[in-house]
């Protein structure tokens, strides 16, 4: 299937819960252009609103119109959705038990040139902390264009990290999701890579074929939620592998990587290896996409060479 952009098709799926459901409402702060939603305010002028620069107010705003029974989506950058606008979605949202769903686009180094200060490293590990929130991060559009579908649905509040720009699918059409549900791409014996996103998914599943070249069996996952996280799909896997390598486009702290390590610390897993391929403790800089992978350390190789290492030290007792 061609990469198709996955704002056109979190656009496309907003416009057809619209038909289907007056309840459907789009809330932005100035960048319908970007995030893609121009064509849901030319289809249904009436149900999006543009507060302009002003994303603390975009969530009042939504956080209104919930109230009043309608199901609001409401977009931006997901610097801006996480850390500036944090207490609006948490108060008026999360707190009060609204249907908020709140989308953080261009995550991580998929900012690109917009540089460090756009370039959310910890969006994930800041909306984790919300009691009751469904966090997802699909790979491909297939996989966005259901979930947004279930987002609508939940009647919780939501955050969606919403990764813009075209990305080839992974996922056959009328592929089944579910929230809270990963899916496993992969089998292997030696070692399970759980992975996030439309970057890192591609990413592990480059990685395991490196690691086949050699000898090394790897399952790769898809964890598509991060909270919550599928503690069935992820447990049964590191179980059977005995060695585990997150994968995300996040910092090492607070995101997916901080997920599976609280579900082993927290479960009958302590004996397994885990390695985290994520940000280091660093701010964003601006780049390529792929210049970016390679300055933070994410590329297939370096997922790769977390995983090799795990299952060199299989049986062995880390020092500490």
């Amino acid at each position: 299937m061609a990469a198709k952009e996955m704002r056109a098709a979190y656009t496309e799926t907003l416009l057809e819960l619209a038909k289907e459901d007056p309840r459907i409402v789009v809330v932005e702060a100035d960048l319908m252009k970007a995030t893609g939603t121009t064509p849901f305010k030319t289809a249904f002028p009436e149900r999006a609103f543009d507060v302009g620069v002003a994303e603390a107010n975009m969530l009042g705003v939504a956080a209104g119109l919930a109230a009043e029974g309608k199901i609001p989506f409401a977009a931006t950058f997901g610097c801006f959705a996480s850390r500036r606008a944090f207490d609006q979605f948490f108060m008026s949202g999360a707190y009060a038990r609204l249907p908020v769903k709140l989308v953080g686009t261009d995550p991580g180094i998929s900012a690109a040139f917009n540089g460090g200060t756009h370039m959310p490293f910890e969006d994930l590990g800041i909306m984790r902390m919300v009691p009751g929130i469904d966090i997802i991060e699909p790979s491909d559009p297939v996989s966005l264009k259901a979930l947004v579908r279930k987002l609508a649905a939940s009647g919780k509040v939501g955050y969606l990290r919403l990764h813009r720009k075209a990305i080839e699918a992974l996922y056959p059409e009328g592929e089944a999701f579910e929230l809270g549900k990963g899916k496993l791409l992969r089998e292997g014996k030696d070692v399970v890579i759980v992975a996030l996103g439309a970057i890192m998914v591609p990413e592990a599943l480059a990685a395991a074929k490196i690691l086949e070249a050699e000898g090394i069996e790897a399952a790769v996952i898809d964890a598509i939620s991060v909270k919550p996280l599928d503690a069935g799909l992820i447990g049964e896997w590191i179980g059977k592998t005995g060695a585990v390598v997150t994968a995300e486009n996040h910092q090492k702290m607070g995101g997916l990587g901080s997920a599976v390590a609280e579900l082993i610390a927290e479960s009958e897993l302590q004996g397994c290896r885990l390695a985290r391929v994520g940000v280091a403790d660093e701010f964003g800089e601006v780049g390529t996409q792929d210049w970016l992978k390679t300055r933070f350390g994410l590329s297939a190789e370096d997922i790769a060479a977390a995983a090799r290492s795990l299952v060199a030290g299989k049986g062995k007792r880390k020092q500490v």
